[in-house]
């Protein structure tokens, strides 16, 4: 069975930084297009980065210059560094899977950053 799981939220002051990690199933971790999103209380889930697997990135603007997607194959896990945090990146952040047929999703891990 398909599992991501997310690690690494937690409450942070304006400016600081916190490190997402998401542990994949093996089975489609190596395969798969990487991502993260989020969402915050009455918005939609946004995208926020993704990781191909040829370690291309993209980011959304919001966070470009800030976040720093990267992947470690041999751990099958995908990493979110978010520094110069902002109050307006607290959210729930989801962990995603693309493999370009099967898409899978994580719990997730809360975010919050404090003014």
């Amino acid at each position: 069975q398909v599992q991501l799981v997310e690690s690494g939220g937690g409450l942070v002051q304006a400016g600081g930084s916190l490190r997402l990690s998401c542990a994949a199933s093996g089975s489609i971790f190596s395969a798969s297009a990487m991502g993260w999103y989020r969402q915050a209380p009455g918005k939609q889930r946004e995208w926020v980065a993704r990781i191909l697997r040829t370690t291309y990135a993209a980011y959304a603007d919001s966070v470009k210059g800030r976040f720093i997607i990267s992947r470690d194959n041999a751990k099958n896990t995908v990493y979110l560094q978010m520094d110069s945090l902002k109050p307006e990146d607290t959210a729930v952040y989801y962990c995603q899977a693309n493999s370009g047929t099967v898409t899978y999703w994580g719990r997730g891990t809360q975010v919050t950053v404090s003014s």
